[in-house]
């Protein structure tokens, strides 16, 4: 049997290991998605380490909006569709596309834990470490024809981002032809709801940007086009021309 200090020892030891494992790269979801059930969807790995936005998006928020907000609507889309086994087999883009299909006793679920799922898929994609180059080829060329050139696109993308009211997001959308449009949108809706694609967005519910911005959004807007990148912006242009682009 343990003497009190040696049970102590064991549980601060334990404490340890647990706080280090956690904020290790990829152990974020894992932690926190370990009691969670299983499903058809599942949460995906950051592409980079937690603190690699830093200074713009700090690893503190990175670390809770992907292993905590993502994760839940990952949990609760999955709990959603337990018992709609045909749903449940849809690729995502297809099920929040097709809403007006999905019984009305999940409808809600689906549309804002499915929107949550399918916009911060695109959300950690569409960003990396800060220093990268700007849009080039085919992408500037959109940017400049479509939407003014990137300092215009910028100054309107961040406007529109700051006059959502509470939660929401605002997009950049790109449809077969490779036309480019800006959009915002509520809550966790998502423009692939209206059959369109989705080139790349910004997340403007607080759980993105409060924890180091406050109450200053459009500090945050303004920050985060250091973290865009753009290789990965330009790949989801070409693939959305080919038809190929799916979140």
């Amino acid at each position: 049997m343990h003497t009190p200090d040696r049970r102590s020892f064991l549980l601060a030891a334990g404490a340890a290991t647990l706080v280090t494992a956690v904020s290790g790269h990829g152990f974020f979801a894992q932690a926190f998605a370990a009691d969670t059930p299983t499903g058809p969807f599942a949460l995906p790995d950051l592409p980079y380490k937690p603190d690699a936005l830093e200074p713009h998006i700090d690893a503190t928020t990175m670390g809770l909006h992907h292993g905590k907000h993502h994760q839940a609507y990952v949990t609760n889309l999955n709990k959603a569709l337990a018992d709609h086994g045909e749903l449940a087999k849809l690729p995502l883009e297809d099920l929040i596309a097709k809403l007006d299909e999905v019984p009305e006793s999940v409808r809600t679920a689906v549309r804002n834990n499915g929107g949550g799922h399918a916009n911060h898929s695109m959300f950690w994609q569409v960003m990396g470490p800060p220093g990268g180059e700007g849009p080039e080829g085919d992408l500037k060329t959109a940017i400049d024809s479509d939407l003014g050139g990137l300092e215009k696109l910028q100054t309107d993308f961040n406007a529109a981002g700051g006059k959502v009211f509470g939660s929401g997001w605002v997009f950049v959308t790109v449809d077969k032809d490779g036309k480019l449009a800006l959009v915002s949108k509520p809550n966790q809706d998502t423009p692939i709801m209206e059959g369109k694609r989705v080139l790349f967005g910004n997340d403007v519910w607080e759980h993105a940007y409060y924890l180091k911005y406050q109450n200053k959004r459009p500090d945050y807007l303004k920050a985060w086009w250091n973290v865009v990148n753009w290789k990965a912006v330009g790949e989801r242009y070409t693939a959305a021309k080919a038809g190929t682009l799916k979140i």
